[in-house]
């Protein structure tokens, strides 16, 4: 099959330097996707300009099932590699994605659309990622000792082992982090992979894919398939030992019912309609700074971004006059550097779900702030920052997420009726509280419903704590990424326990009566002494 590419004029630049997606790059990368030699092809368009990107081959429910094939037998030889192998691999994999973070940034903005700045952010989270899990691993997977049924007559130690081949389904927006970052502790973990990057941003996927097997990964441990969910969703689901989900909630509970079953493990990060609280103390300049952060990143198409704004009545009017002064000042481009602050949308669907929720919002009395329009001046998939005010429930925006670089301010005088505003949804994904009482932040971020709660910041603090667990609650998802979770969710615990001397029968020559009334005394005894 012949790999296309685009034309030399929408070819990406990187600060005035030659491009480095070039057409030998596209073809290897095209090479990496598990598909027949006369596989259809799918085009992919440049989301900054409309124009052809790239052709993939297409993968075929029986390709699919091929790649399962393969990745069972790699996976027990790639079980059976010492933990230190596999962090050696892993920490070569972070040193070239840093030295190689030029091409792959510009591969990202140019299957994205997203800014240099906001790919640049990918490439560090996958670094941390890479280098977290390649030195936590083998402490993770060492053998646990437990305690015993009877103290040092019970030796009791927990295993644990791989699940098998994990399928790993990753999302178009964050091509890098998401595609890399959940596959990274799944194979540290002993499992293979075999992932399903969304079509749109499948190359940046693939050149992490390339990348890994450069560091040393055997390459059946780690495969990719190309296509629509409905056409091999059903492949990956029926192969697969543990599903590993981001997108949308509606795909998110027909994987969960899938997996449900054939009792199989799912962890799944869906929607969020994220809420940010600014009370009544916070620093003005610097939670206005904060929004920007907050809501626009990837021009808003990023899970954990804020859609809601509840800001304290005494500082609503300063605090909206700094975020609408800021939002309006943004730099909108489709350049390959910098200095650009938003992007464009990925896909067409996207800005037409932001333009109908915006004239849908306008139409029953919202009130534009700055943005509401789309700007084909910079090109097709272009949408202005967007700030509304008077939003109200029977606005579809109101309790949908928007998924695109639209929020709406809300203001509040009671901090009660704020918090249970902001948990006043299904989703419970991120939020964000602004105060000068770092204390008071923190008891406020408690009582919100969400996996992660930020303090003075937008997202970056919990998500960057990669030590920490990060997930959704209600229909944002199932499980856990991130910190011990992240790993060990790719695993199954065993208890091995050995019984030494004596057991729970009695011994020869005592009765059962007589042994019930030692047992029980013995509890007595080890309840007063504190024993766990």
């Amino acid at each position: 099959m012949t790999i296309e590419f685009a034309s030399p004029a929408t070819a990406p630049r990187d600060s005035g330097h030659p491009a480095t997606v070039t057409a030998g790059l596209i073809e290897r990368l095209a090479a990496h996707v598990t598909a027949d030699a006369d596989a259809t092809a799918v085009t992919k368009t440049a989301p900054y300009t409309g124009a052809p990107l790239a052709e993939l081959p297409v993968s075929a429910p029986e390709d699919v099932e091929g790649a399962f094939t393969r990745a069972r037998i790699a996976q027990r030889l790639w079980a059976a590699t010492p933990v230190h192998e596999r962090k050696r691999i892993m920490l070569r994999f972070h040193d070239l994605l840093l030295e190689r973070r030029h091409e792959v940034l510009d591969l990202m903005q140019a299957e994205s659309g997203k800014t240099r700045r906001d790919a640049f952010l990918e490439v560090s989270d996958i670094a941390i990622t890479a280098r977290y899990y390649a030195r936590r691993a083998a402490g993770l997977l060492a053998p646990q000792r437990r305690r015993g049924a009877i103290p040092l007559l019970t030796h009791t130690t927990e295993l644990r082992h791989p699940k098998g081949v994990v399928a790993v389904v990753s999302p178009w927006n964050y091509p890098l982090s998401m595609a890399a970052g959940d596959a990274i502790p799944a194979l540290m973990a002993g499992n293979a992979v075999v992932q399903k990057p969304d079509t749109q941003t499948a190359l940046t996927a693939l050149w992490a894919l390339d990348l890994m097997r450069e560091a040393g990964i055997p390459a059946d441990v780690w495969q990719m398939v190309v296509g629509r969910g409905s056409s091999i969703g059903d492949a990956l689901i029926d192969n697969a030992d543990y599903i590993m989900f981001t997108g949308s909630t509606a795909s998110g509970r027909r994987i969960a019912r899938d997996a449900g079953v054939r009792l199989i493990g799912a962890s799944l990060e869906l929607g969020g309609k994220n809420a940010m609280l600014v009370l009544d103390d916070a620093d003005i300049e610097r939670a206005a700074d904060g929004a920007i952060s907050a809501c626009f990143p990837s021009a808003g198409q990023l899970c954990v971004s804020i859609e809601r704004l509840y800001v304290a009545e005494p500082i609503r009017e300063k605090f909206v006059a700094a975020f609408v002064e800021r939002a309006r000042k943004l730099r909108l481009g489709a350049e390959y550097d910098v200095g650009i602050d938003v992007g464009s949308l990925t896909t067409p669907s996207q800005l037409e779900t932001v333009t109908a929720h915006v004239e849908d919002a306008v139409s029953k009395g919202a009130t534009v702030l700055a943005g509401g329009r789309s700007r084909p001046d910079l090109g097709p998939l272009f949408y202005e920052p967007t700030i509304l005010a008077g939003v109200t429930p029977e606005m579809t925006l109101y309790a949908e997420e928007t998924f695109g670089p639209v929020v709406s301010i809300y203001p509040f005088d009671d901090l009660d009726d704020a918090v249970a505003r902001a948990n006043a949804t299904p989703y419970g994904l991120n939020a964000s509280v602004w105060t000068r009482d770092g204390a008071k932040g923190r008891a406020v971020a408690a009582r919100l419903h969400a996996g992660t709660v930020n303090v003075n910041d937008a997202f970056a603090a919990a998500w960057g704590s990669i030590d920490a667990p990060m997930g959704g609650m209600g229909d944002s998802g199932l499980g856990r990424r991130h910190g011990a979770d992240g790993l060990l969710k790719y695993t199954e615990s065993q208890t091995v326990a050995q019984q030494r001397v004596m057991g729970f029968t009695p011994p020869a020559g005592i009765s059962y009566r007589l042994w019930a009334t030692i047992l029980t005394g013995w509890l007595k005894a080890m309840k007063r002494a504190g024993v766990r």
